[in-house]
């Protein structure tokens, strides 16, 4: 991505940016361009999931946001959907990639009602535990029980595929009113889930779908508005030929 130089300006004189690049920082320097247009996005509202009205802001041309969000499906398109074996992990990015390698590692660990695992000094896991530690050691943050995971988003689109990494949810769907989730998996691909399922069994993989479940749906939390940036700096080296003009704790199977 290409700034000019009042705006790059702006951007870090409102965000300074970390160590890694030019002193003082440059706008023809990788590290500082990156992160200031990280900065940039965030401002104009991809900070809210709204990439459309942030790149418009970068650039006021439809046709480019047509052509940025094209390239951005293209690239998603060719992200793996997993082997559902952790043997062999297949993860859309660094964050997929730690949170599934962690989970894959408890495997066998007992199922423990609030447990958060041996890093915590417990013994096993119930379901959120396992998926909050697990995203912890890709350094993101979820919240700690299945219904507030489910909650935070962001939705994977009713029909569209699973990826490695996402979460799947069962119980009752719907708004924070209505929603009634009672277990979380991270989806492993290949219609496999890993899971702390419930009280004497242990950590494992199995199917993500079964007759007569009630699965909910899922969320990708490595797809948040401060994931989604981290993932898309190498989609912005994809699209750098486009130039930019513009100056301007619960029950059992359950948490």
């Amino acid at each position: 991505m290409q700034f000019l130089a009042p705006t790059f300006a702006e951007v870090v004189t409102r965000h300074p940016l970390p160590p890694g690049g030019a002193q003082p920082p440059s706008r023809y320097d990788p590290h500082d361009a990156v992160h200031a247009a990280a900065h940039y996005l965030c401002d104009n509202g991809a900070s809210t999931g709204d990439l459309s009205t942030a790149l418009f802001a970068y650039n006021h041309a439809d046709w480019y946001v047509r052509a940025v969000l094209d390239q951005a499906r293209a690239y998603a398109a060719t992200l793996p959907t997993g082997t559902g074996d952790c043997n062999t992990i297949q993860a859309t990015g660094p964050a997929t990639l730690a949170a599934i390698n962690y989970a894959c590692g408890q495997r066998g660990l007992p199922y423990l009602w609030g447990g958060d695992g041996p890093d915590n000094g417990e013994a096993g896991f119930d379901c959120s535990g396992l998926t909050t530690a697990a995203y912890a050691a890709a350094e993101i943050t979820l919240p700690r029980t299945a219904q507030t995971q489910y909650l935070a988003g962001p939705p994977v689109p009713e029909g569209a595929p699973l990826l490695p990494g996402d979460l799947v949810f069962y119980g009752t769907p719907g708004a924070a009113a209505t929603a009634r989730i009672r277990h979380v998996a991270l989806y492993l691909g290949g219609g496999q889930m890993i899971n702390a399922p419930r009280y004497g069994e242990p950590v494992q993989v199995e199917p993500y779908r079964w007759n007569g479940d009630d699965y909910a749906g899922a969320t990708r939390p490595a797809e948040s508005p401060r994931e989604r940036l981290r993932e898309l700096f190498p989609l912005l080296d994809g699209v750098r030929t486009l130039r930019l003009t513009s100056p301007t704790k619960e029950a059992s199977i359950g948490p």
